[in-house]
């Protein structure tokens, strides 16, 4: 079953539901991620609730995808692909999660979006509101199906969600006018995030 993820508003940063932008949210002491290749901090783009996902209360355990990616050098460093290092997707237990704190010195616009919107499934949404992608089911790749494996045991992962860009052009996310995907492995507690255009 797939669910349109659509903006329902403004959140707090540090907000435990499925949003866009803000804060991550981690065990505590997790340190901010870095870009595998350039090094820099990588641009918290979204965290997403797996127990909002459709049919989800069926398949334990629930947990929180947290999905980043390297603005510093937009191009460079391979940030559409799941294993080159300029994105990771964290996928996290559900519980006793707390603000990571940001890096010293980092540019706070690197760090997030400058907006946090709240996604929720287009069954709670107000009306006419923008689509910021779609949760469960199927993939709708734009090129070719490009489902990661799992590093761990080498299994096709589960699609999780599919984002759009966003609304706002100044704090939406870079996909280079495309789409993002991020998949994940329960068992072995791994995820993925890349992107096509």
């Amino acid at each position: 079953m797939t669910m349109l993820l659509l903006d329902g508003g403004p959140v707090a940063p540090d907000s435990q539901v499925t949003r866009t932008g803000g804060t991550p949210l981690a065990p505590t002491g997790t340190p901010w991620p870095a870009c595998a290749a350039c090094a820099a901090p990588l641009q918290f783009l979204a965290q997403i609730r797996l127990g909002d996902l459709p049919g989800h209360a069926d398949h334990a355990p629930a947990g929180v995808l947290a999905l980043f990616m390297c603005a510093n050098r937009p191009g460079q460093c391979a940030q559409w692909s799941p294993t080159a290092g300029g994105n990771l997707a964290l996928l996290l237990p559900d519980s006793g999660l707390q603000p990571v704190r940001a890096p010293k010195g980092a540019p706070r616009e690197l760090l997030g979006l400058g907006a946090v919107r709240a996604a929720v499934p287009a069954r709670t949404a107000p009306g006419a509101a923008t689509i910021l992608g779609r949760i469960g089911g199927t993939p709708d790749w734009l090129q070719d199906d490009e489902t990661p494996s799992c590093p761990a045991c080498a299994q096709p992962m589960a699609f999780v969600v599919e984002l759009a860009e966003g609304p706002d052009p100044v704090t939406a996310m870079n996909f280079g006018s495309g789409r993002a995907y991020a998949h994940t492995c329960t068992p072995c507690g791994r995820a993925a995030f890349l992107w096509q255009c």
